[in-house]
């Protein structure tokens, strides 16, 4: 780890442990806390990657690795910033006019707009070729058309990110372009869709004759797929795939009721845990590289689901010995576990990936 790795750490820490929270498991997807991202601004805890006259540091994904690390383990709450910071910017950086880039890329780093991710839909959840969303070209711009489904965030968020059909194709991988959508615009219309925990994270989102500038248009028209598959690797292959319960393991150690049974199966999580964060920063790597570790972040994905199932049936035996704090969190973060294994690509979808990227 390098000194500044240890300085970011470091501030991320005195930031959370002045801060007046909760930690909660799974917070990347919890409620907003519009303060405390722009905090994170402030301190210069966002955007590191990005350039610097984008609002950025012009430091690495392995720098970044070690704030977005922190802040999942001490279950901070991140959501505001989460999607636009991890996935938008980038995006932006990489496939955006430079005129897109300026206009949002500064205020994502601020934290002063909030993005949400419009991919899914009715009949396109892992399987995004299957979008039928429409994006039709008209004199000032286009006009978009359809439904997204489990889209987190969007009741919140400023912005929407929305991959959308502009043309037709025997190919369903061709003929998709990416948009941004202003979520205030009319036609679009955001209904909750609550959980069983009575939270509101998921929504439906239908879009109703939207009006897009043509400046909002991201990329190349029908070059879709291929710039929304590279940006699936910053989606899948962060560590929130795999540290999102680590606020109930903590708290369960804090505790002290492991007796010389359970460390021995607590060292097992460790070891998962080790080989996953160094995948991370493998992908971190390779992302700075310029390249797009699609079937690693998904390899990622899908161990660290099955590490966080782990992490829940390691305490479930201790909750007995454990405060109510504890049994509070564990309870929450069992009912909200199922959607953890489907965001981002259900487990069927991320062993398709890494079979065809073995053959």
């Amino acid at each position: 780890m390098t000194t500044r790795e240890q300085s970011l750490r470091a501030k991320v820490r005195e930031l959370c442990a002045d801060w007046d929270y909760e930690p909660r498991c799974d917070a990347w997807g919890g409620e907003a806390d519009p303060a405390f991202s722009q905090e994170l601004g402030r301190r210069g805890l966002l955007a590191l990657t990005w350039p610097k006259d984008l609002g950025g540091a012009a430091e690495s994904n392995l720098t970044r690795l070690a704030v977005t690390e922190e802040l999942l383990r001490a279950g901070a709450p991140v959501s505001y910033h989460w999607a636009g910071e991890r996935q938008i910017g980038p995006t932006l950086i990489r496939h955006g006019s430079r005129a897109l880039q300026d206009e949002f890329c500064p205020r994502l780093a601020r934290a002063e707009i909030s993005f949400a991710l419009g991919m899914s839909e009715p009949d396109a959840g892992s399987d995004l070729a299957a979008v039928r969303t429409t994006a039709t070209r008209t004199d000032e711009g286009w006009v978009i058309n359809g439904r997204k489904v489990w889209t987190s965030g969007a009741h919140f968020a400023d912005y929407l990110y929305v991959l959308a059909r502009t043309s037709k194709s025997e190919d369903r991988h061709a003929g998709l372009s990416e948009f941004v959508v202003d979520t205030s615009a009319p036609g679009v219309h955001v209904q909750p869709i609550i959980g069983m925990d009575g939270g509101h994270h998921f929504n439906e989102v239908v879009f109703d004759e939207v009006h897009v500038p043509d400046r909002w248009l991201i990329g190349t028209e029908g070059h879709g797929w291929q710039q929304v598959i590279s940006q699936l690797a910053f989606e899948r292959g962060g560590p929130e795939r795999f540290l999102s319960m680590y606020p109930l393991l903590g708290a369960v150690l804090d505790t002290g009721v492991l007796d010389d049974t359970d460390r021995a199966a607590l060292r097992g999580l460790t070891a998962q845990l080790t080989v996953l964060r160094s995948l991370a920063r493998n992908i971190a790597a390779d992302l700075d590289a310029g390249r797009s570790p699609v079937a690693q972040a998904a390899t990622s994905k899908y161990l660290g689901n099955r590490l966080e199932l782990a992490m829940l049936d390691f305490v479930r035996p201790l909750l007995s010995r454990c405060d109510g704090r504890v049994r509070a969190m564990f309870d929450a973060a069992v009912i909200t576990s199922p959607k953890s294994g489907l965001r981002g690509g259900a487990a069927p979808v991320m062993l398709s990936i890494v079979t065809k990227e073995m053959q």
